[in-house]
């Protein structure tokens, strides 16, 4: 499978980056000063109750003068593609590849919440961070071309798992997509600072009881619709 890194951070690794903005090559020093920037950004995104996060507040967190800091990320766009790519790198290992080997029927229902668990995981680890690339992507070409790109190494496995099974009524890449949205949207509500859960008649529960029965429910209509797919088989048991 895919590489979540390889796929969605194309031209923003760390390692790929050899000039800055004025086409000067990155020395050592210029090395050090961009990884500056972006450990200064990953500290101030790990405070979900932390002031604003801007290029001015980054230099600040850097010990940078802005117009130094302009030399290496001309906006706050270019600025969060590039946290985005050293975050995404850690992505693989902490749930997509989980994907990436078919998960046996015996224990599909496990492996669906193990997934999404992990999944939560690393949303609740980067919340302010993704929080911020989705309200970008509504009003940003660049970073909603990163989150479709980011999305398909998940999509791709979510297919796998399905067995790839396409019929006259489903088409497993469509309900791929759907199945992502609703665990994207979940972990993107829940992992809001400002999120409480208000269901009338619901009992009192702690919040690591509530995420719990969100994943369950999740888990349970990702295993139904793995299931519908993998019984689409013609080789299927019936």
């Amino acid at each position: 499978m895919a590489s979540a890194a390889r796929t969605a951070s194309e031209g923003v690794k760390l390692h790929e980056v050899r000039h800055n903005v004025a086409g000067q090559r990155l020395g050592r020093k210029g090395q050090e000063a961009r990884e500056r920037i972006l450990s200064a950004a990953l500290r101030l995104l790990e405070d979900p109750h932390g002031p604003p996060v801007t290029l001015t507040s980054v230099a600040r967190e850097a010990s940078m003068r802005l117009t130094n800091l302009y030399l290496y990320f001309p906006d706050m766009v270019e600025l969060l593609l590039a946290v985005l790519g050293r975050v995404m790198d850690a992505a693989d290992a902490a749930f997509i590849d989980r994907l990436s080997v078919r998960w046996p029927d015996e224990r599909l229902g496990d492996a669906c919440q193990e997934f999404l668990r992990a999944h939560y995981q690393f949303w609740k680890k980067h919340a302010r961070l993704l929080h911020m690339r989705n309200a970008l992507s509504d009003v940003e070409p660049r970073i909603m071309d990163y989150r479709q790109k980011a999305s398909l190494p998940i999509i791709e496995g979510l297919i796998m798992q399905m067995d790839g099974i396409d019929d006259a009524e489903f088409s497993c890449s469509n309900l791929a997509v759907v199945v992502l949205t609703g665990f994207e949207r979940m972990a993107t509500v829940v992992t809001n600072p400002n999120f409480t859960n208000t269901s009338r008649g619901q009992m009192p529960m702690s919040e690591a009881e509530m995420i719990e029965q969100f994943i369950l429910a999740e888990a349970r209509l990702l295993e139904l619709a793995i299931r519908d797919r993998r019984s689409a088989r013609p080789d299927a048991a019936r």
